[in-house]
Parts: C-alpha cells; sequence; structure tokens
C-alpha cells in the first residue's frame, strides 16, 4: 500500500489545518491539493503542519507525525521559527544544531519508507526596519535546507530567492503581511514552486 503525501512544518505549513475538516489548511498545501484534483492526481495528502514550530519540535513529534505514516513522499518546510525566536526571545537555534537534527530526521525517513523528499527552504521579506537583521541568522538554515537536499537528493524549492523577487515587484506585504505568513498571493507562489520542485523527481 503507498503511503500518503506528508506535508510537515510549522504556521505556513499548517495555515489552519487543525481547525479545517479537510485538515488541509488554507495555504500553500490547499492549493497543491487543488491542483492535483484539477488535473486528476489522486495521492492521499496529509498536512502536519503546527504553528510556531522549530527544527525541535519537529524532532519531537516525527515519529509519531512522520514514520508512523509511512509516507511516500514528504515535504519538509522549518526553518523560519528557528530564527525569530533568536530575535524576539532569546532562544539561540545554531545553523549546525539546525542541520544535524533536520539530517537525523531524514536518515530516520528514508530508513523507514524511503520517501520521495522535498525539501522546502525558509524565507523572509522584511516588512519591518529590524526584520533586516534576521536574514544573517536565516541564512544558515537555508543553507543547511540546501545542502541537505544536495545529500539526499531531494527536490528543493528555493522559496526565499522566489518570494524575494516576487516582493521586489509586488511589495514585500504583498507577499507576507508581516514579513512570514504569506499572503494569499504568497501561498499561491509557494505551491507553485513546490509543484515546480516536486515534479522534476523521478516517480
Amino acid at each position: 500500500m503507498t503511503g500518503p503525501l506528508l506535508f510537515i512544518g510549522d504556521s505556513i505549513t499548517d495555515a489552519g489545518r487543525r481547525t479545517d475538516p479537510e485538515g488541509l489548511g488554507d495555504g500553500y498545501v490547499r492549493r497543491v491539493a487543488e491542483s492535483f484534483a484539477q488535473r486528476g492526481d489522486q495521492r492521499e495528502i496529509v498536512n502536519r503542519g503546527i504553528s510556531g514550530d522549530r527544527i525541535g519540535d519537529l524532532r519531537d513529534r516525527w515519529e509519531t507525525d512522520v514514520l508512523a505514516l509511512a509516507p511516500s513522499t514528504l515535504s519538509v518546510y522549518v526553518g523560519i521559527n528557528d530564527t525569530w525566536r533568536r530575535f524576539d526571545h532569546g532562544v539561540v537555534t545554531e545553523a549546525e544544531h539546525f542541520e544535524a537534527v533536520y539530517r537525523g530526521m531524514l536518515e530516520e525517513a528514508v530508513a523507514g519508507s524511503a520517501p520521495r523528499l522535498v525539501l522546502v527552504e525558509p524565507f523572509l521579506t522584511p516588512v519591518r526596519d529590524e526584520q533586516h537583521e534576521w536574514l544573517g541568522d536565516l541564512e544558515g538554515k537555508r543553507d543547511a535546507v540546501a545542502a541537505l537536499a544536495s545529500a539526499f537528493q531531494a527536490a528543493f524549492v528555493p522559496l526565499h530567492r522566489i518570494l524575494t523577487n516576487a516582493a521586489a515587484h509586488h511589495g514585500p506585504e504583498a507577499i507576507a503581511a508581516d514579513g512570514v505568513h504569506p499572503t494569499p498571493l504568497g501561498s499561491e507562489l509557494i505551491a507553485e514552486a513546490w509543484e515546480a520542485a516536486e515534479g522534476s523527481i523521478d516517480r
């Protein structure tokens, strides 16, 4: 039996899925699901995003929310909260620790159900002056995700570049009103970028 397409991450993946009867939320995961339905792709889609999660939170629920579901495709999208908490609560997640924990989780998933992997780069489109300071910290997490995508031969979604370019055209608030949580336009751009990357993986 083929496992689901599983999305796991923070609020950008969650997007209200825990109060949505369909469990998809109203963000990029729903847009991917709608796109799949339109073209007759009947894969089961499961959303396991939880708002506020950092890499350690994913680690804590990896067994129940990922390994137990034996996904055939696994999409991971995490990192912005590991940066954000540094600046609002003084909780530091060094890039090396972020990468090591992330690597361990991917190794467990591969050893379990050997899913096709899609790794999404965390993004930030600063809308407040102080958010520009976040970019240096986020860069380490972005580099870690890119390195892991290469190491695991995963599809890589270069979201920061894509949304930074879109913000230059539309304005950052049009992509994410607070710089982090995507607007409908931002969610649509994420879904498009995700589908383009996922479509590049051999089935």
